[in-house]
């Protein structure tokens, strides 16, 4: 069995932080055991799905660094929802149902004022063709519920109402359907309901687990019904913790919390992105790793705790300055080059550990290349003319920094803070900043000079 996952977003609208991560778990999951990872996309609403969300989720999974098996589309298979709709309405499960939206709250108000749980109560399964025909005669149109296995005194009575499974992320869990309402599955427009799409579309490709976030757990048991009543083998369940906000708010792609497109505007490497999505919530310590293949060593679903994960913008600044830090050269070198950066390796290496984001190195560069807002004190103004005659012949080296500073301190008695930081804001403007062992070579012996007035 060639495991098989799935991530279906709706496109209406881009993705954010939150729901990039069980896009993330389920891609990291088949990528550990050799399986196949489909991006699927609810796109059955027609009003608010519009292309333009699709290719940007597609963009965003492929800057994070997923790339589907396969991309399918739920608009593409409405003739299989047709077969299965008539699957279940042969078998007596899918019944249709002719209350109006106002009908059907004045009905759950009464139940809450009598104490009772506002669950339907199968009125429509129990009325008979002419009363249906006499409601097709009004000219409704019926919404379509499917049966669950909840009831006493009806022809499911001997199924269980428990429905029970061994989750991926949360161990043991049981869902009682017997106090939950028959679902609707099909709206009286026609419109198929997510529900049923999705499991008509996981049977039909294959999904043999389904991971996605907790909010989730509550529908398993009435999934895994209407798997079995369309005799399919149950997929695998593992319902991971929700990402919110530093205050434990919900993210929402609505109001653009977030969002991928926009962490990727800001210069943020996609691994201290993915690192902080996937280990945040989880006994694993949040590190940023360089590449997703070193994520999916670490990626453990038993890892994921059951309290929520807060995602916090600041941590992910951390992160990403360590994976500049350690970033080779190599793999930064065609982004300098975009950025209108030169300077080589030595130029990278010198100014790297200084950078929170690659085009950070901008700043850096235009101090090599020049002209700087030099700085200088007036009580520092005779140092920094002993320093000019003093600033070593001969080509600049890495020892450069060290022969001038050494003979700069014999002659003035300066040391510390007081030696190095007139001729640090001198030659760069800045009072903090790369080695100067390292930029001094990368300046060039003329334009020490000319800074130095």
């Amino acid at each position: 069995m060639t495991i098989t996952v799935r991530f279906a977003p709706s496109p209406t609208g881009h993705i954010h932080i939150g729901n990039s991560r069980p896009a993330l778990y389920n891609w990291l999951f088949a990528k550990k055991n050799g399986g196949r990872f489909v991006l699927r996309f609810d796109d059955t609403d027609t009003e608010r799905s519009k292309q333009e969300y699709a290719d940007s989720i597609e963009q965003d999974l492929r800057w994070l660094g997923i790339q589907p098996d396969t991309i399918e589309r739920q608009s593409e298979r409405i003739a299989s929802y047709d077969a299965a709709a008539q699957t279940l309405k042969d078998a007596g499960l899918l019944y249709p149902c002719y209350e109006t939206p106002e009908e059907l709250e004045r009905r759950r108000s009464r139940q809450r004022a009598l104490g009772r749980p506002p669950v339907y109560d199968r009125a429509g399964l129990k009325q008979t063709e002419d009363e249906r025909k006499a409601f097709e005669t009004e000219g409704r149109k019926p919404h379509w519920r499917f049966v669950l296995p909840n009831h006493q005194g009806d022809p499911f009575s001997t199924q269980r109402t428990e429905v029970t499974w061994e989750d991926l992320c949360r161990g043991q869990q049981t869902v009682d359907l017997a106090s939950m309402p028959d679902p609707v599955l099909i709206l009286s427009d026609g419109t198929y309901l997510y529900t049923f799409a999705s499991i008509v579309d996981d049977i039909a490709m294959g999904i043999t687990h389904i991971i996605r976030g907790e909010d989730h757990v509550s529908n398993t048991g009435v999934q895994f019904a209407i798997f079995e009543a369309l005799g399919a083998k149950v997929p695998i369940f593992g319902h991971h913790n929700l990402l919110t906000t530093v205050d434990g708010e919900g993210l929402s792609k609505r109001k653009g919390a977030l969002s991928i497109g926009s962490l990727r505007e800001t210069g943020l490497e996609p691994m201290s992105v993915c690192s902080l999505a996937v280990l945040t919530g989880t006994s694993k310590a949040v590190e940023a790793l360089p590449t997703m293949d070193a994520l999916v060593e670490k990626f453990d679903l038993t890892s994921v705790s059951r309290s929520s994960a807060k995602f916090d913008p600041e941590e992910l600044k951390v992160l990403n300055a360590r994976l500049v830090h350690d970033m080779p050269f190599e793999v930064a070198s065609d982004r300098l080059k975009d950025l209108g950066i030169g300077g080589g390796a030595a130029f990278w290496e010198a100014i790297r550990g200084n950078c929170e984001l690659v085009s950070d190195a901008r700043g850096y560069w235009e101090i090599v290349e020049g002209p700087v807002q030099s700085r200088v004190e007036d009580d520092d103004r005779e140092f920094i003319a002993q320093a000019k005659a003093f600033f070593p012949e001969g080509d600049v080296s890495a020892e450069t920094w060290g022969a001038w500073t050494s003979a700069l301190k014999a002659e003035t008695g300066r040391k510390g803070r007081g030696l190095f930081m007139p001729l640090r804001r001198v030659l760069t403007g800045l009072d903090h900043g790369p080695d100067m062992k390292d930029l001094l070579p990368l300046i060039g012996r003329q334009k020490i000079l000319d800074r130095l007035p």
